[in-house]
Parts: C-alpha cells; sequence; structure tokens
C-alpha cells in the first residue's frame, strides 16, 4: 500500500438519507419518526429556543417598565465649527453631503447639528438642522451665513372639520 492508493474506494460525500421508499429500504412506513406522538406528523416542528418545558419563559418572566424613546427620537450627527474650518476653503457651501464626502459626519442620520467648539477663520455658507447659539456667532462674525434647514411638516392628525348645527334642532 502507498499514498496513491489510500482513498481507493472510500466516497467522499455521503448519500442522503431517502426516507418513505417502501420497507426494504430501511426508512418505510413510518419514516424514521416513530408512532405517534407529537413530532410523528409532517410540518411538526420542534419546540423553539425560547420554550423551558413548563417553566414560564424568559421573556415573561422579566418585568417589562418604562418605555423607549427609538420610535420618535432623531439622531444628529454633531460637528464642530473648528473642525468645518480645517476641512473647508473660503466661500464654501457646507451641508451634509460635503461633511460626509470629508468625513466630518459618519452614518446615517437625520440631520446635522453644528457646535461652536473651535475658531472660524474663513467666510464659509453652512446649511444644517440645528446651530448652537456659539456657533451662529461666530459664523455671522466672519461674514458667513447659517441657512437653517426647516424641519419636515408634522402630518396632520384629523381632517375632519366638524358640522355646523342644524337651524330646525
Amino acid at each position: 500500500m502507498d499514498l496513491s492508493t489510500v482513498h481507493h474506494g472510500i466516497n467522499r460525500r455521503k448519500g442522503k438519507k431517502r426516507v418513505g421508499r417502501g420497507i426494504g429500504s430501511g426508512h418505510g412506513k413510518t419514516s424514521s419518526r416513530g408512532s405517534k406522538g407529537q413530532y410523528a406528523s409532517a410540518g411538526a416542528g420542534l419546540p423553539s429556543k425560547l420554550k423551558e418545558g413548563g417553566q414560564m419563559m424568559l421573556v415573561r418572566r422579566i418585568p417589562k417598565r418604562g418605555f423607549s424613546h427609538n420610535t420618535w427620537d432623531r439622531h444628529f450627527l454633531i460637528v464642530n465649527i473648528g473642525d468645518i474650518d480645517k476641512h473647508f476653503s473660503a466661500g464654501d457651501t457646507v451641508d451634509q453631503a460635503a461633511l460626509k464626502a470629508k468625513g466630518l459626519a459618519k452614518g446615517a442620520a437625520d440631520g446635522v447639528r453644528i457646535l461652536g467648539t473651535g475658531e472660524l477663520t474663513k467666510k464659509l455658507t453652512i446649511k444644517a438642522n440645528h446651530f448652537s447659539k456659539s456657533a451662529l456667532e461666530k459664523i455671522q462674525a466672519k461674514g458667513g451665513a447659517a441657512e437653517v434647514i426647516p424641519p419636515p411638516k408634522k402630518p396632520v392628525k384629523n381632517k375632519m372639520k366638524p358640522r355646523p348645527p342644524k337651524d330646525g334642532i
């Protein structure tokens, strides 16, 4: 025997178990599911990992208190005036797309907030959803413009108008 004949006669892939193909196959009649019982019928899967066999599930045992802001909270990217000064040249227009291109605002967000940390040495036009008081003062001191992007309009909750009263009643 040598290394060239070691693997002769050995199949690397095992065939799929074919159940329900007659008694002679060894996996006929009940198809290896036993007789009767919860898992004997088709479509009956094993219980989920959450089930604990008679014991109350962990999800139901844990107390649930409070609420989450996640349904209505908005996430803003925060950028300082000093960082904008380093990355943009005089006369540029700075908005969310430009900040993302320069790598100052990463990730998905609902808008941009400009804060006043750092110094501004150039005249810039900055478009953002919110400006801090100090950032606004620094931008206007250099002759730049700070354009506030308005928030989206709130949906109209009830469009129905009350009916006018009837004269006869």
